[in-house]
């Protein structure tokens, strides 16, 4: 598991959310430096995604402390690897306890949560970057390329089948519709958007996030409003994060008062001008989850997009819950927690189902959906 050494190259090594499960700390900067991952490819990375860096955090069911020598071999030996992408003014964090449930439901899974697309550690160089280098489709491209170079698809001499399964929230539900099919094996990924904010035909909403991303960039051109955006930051942030946890808040709080203004609007303004209908229309490993009392993901927007799209009606759950539906608060435990068993549930049965789909072939003629 040589192409696999930078796991060694953590910054930080803690217990994971759960019992039973260990996770460890990556930048992109630490592995550059001490040569866990080529120099030429890595900073080549950075330049043409115009990050500054990159911050992971990788999660694996273990009873005992594994030995970093061991490490490559652990996290290297598995049947794949479930990738989180949060959304807007969020980070890695966000995901609470979910990489350790499924690692715990499947200890041949890994778990890898990132903060991306200019939030967290994984900043923009330009702190006011254009709409192109930080919308949904230009977000899941520099993902892709992170995924190679890290070396964690199927290796030619490797006997193991590997899936990559994308999981994405909000924004980064929205970038999922966006992966490149060309660049995949049949089988070789699945895709689980919840609560996926991709308002192409959503007029209403378009406007709230334009609107939002430019009154943002004014406060961020003129100081003089910022007691005006003290005000609505508390506002924004129950909107956003409304159903999900105390944790889930102050994480988005802390995160929004961290990223520079600029990039912060120019994300809001690149979700509302989206207008790139360019998608590939392959559904056979991708699913939906969309909650019923979402403000900034309409439902019946949402699903007219979808049928327009000709997305498989059984691939679409909707339950009962807001934008964080699979985080558990206070006034929503009840059914967010059982929204978050299901996500799980669903996560685990595609990725069955593409390790099917590399033994046997995709499916011709038909469509299975959920259960």
């Amino acid at each position: 598991m040589a192409h696999l050494s930078w796991v060694r190259g953590y910054s930080e090594r803690k217990a994971g959310a759960l019992p039973g499960s260990q996770s460890a700390v990556y930048r992109m900067s630490d592995l550059l430096k001490n040569g866990a991952i080529d120099a030429v490819a890595g900073r080549k990375f950075l330049l043409d995604s115009g990050l500054v860096d990159m911050r992971w955090s990788v999660t694996w069911a273990e009873d005992y402390d594994t030995q970093d020598d061991e490490l490559p071999e652990r996290i290297g030996s598995v049947e794949g690897y479930v990738i989180f992408i949060h959304g807007w003014t969020g980070n890695h964090s966000i995901w609470e306890d979910m990489p350790s449930m499924l690692v715990n439901a499947n200890r041949r899974l890994v778990g890898i949560t990132l903060d991306h697309n200019g939030f967290g550690h994984s900043r923009f160089v330009d702190e006011n970057p254009t709409l192109e280098s930080c919308n949904p489709p230009a977000a899941m491209k520099t993902i892709e390329r992170w995924v190679d170079l890290l070396k964690i698809r199927r290796q030619p001499g490797d006997p193991t089948q590997k899936v990559i399964n994308f999981v994405g929230h909000s924004m980064g539900g929205a970038m999922l519709f966006y992966l490149n099919p060309m660049n995949w094996r049949i089988g070789e990924e699945t895709r689980y958007a919840i609560a996926p904010a991709l308002l192409l035909n959503d007029t209403l909403h378009k406007a709230f996030f334009t609107a939002m991303g430019i009154g943002i960039g004014l406060v961020d051109r003129l100081r003089f409003l910022t007691p005006v955006e003290r005000l609505i930051e508390p506002r924004m942030v129950d909107a956003v994060c409304e159903g999900g946890s105390d944790y889930v808040k102050l994480a988005h709080t802390a995160q929004y008062r961290e990223t520079p203004r600029g990039i912060t609007a120019s994300t809001f303004e690149a979700m509302g001008l989206l207008n790139n209908w360019e998608i590939p229309r392959k559904w056979d490993l991708f699913r939906v989850m969309l909650g019923h009392k979402d403000v900034l993901v309409g439902l019946l927007p949402m699903m007219d997009m979808l049928s327009e799209m000709e997305f498989p009606a059984g691939h679409v759950r909707v339950v009962a819950g807001s934008h964080y539906m699979f985080s558990v608060g206070r006034a929503t435990a009840l059914q967010h927690s059982q929204n978050r068993e299901l996500a799980v549930m669903d996560i685990l049965d595609l990725h069955r189902r593409a390790l099917e789909q590399q033994k046997t072939g995709q499916l011709v003629g038909g469509s299975r959906g959920f259960g």
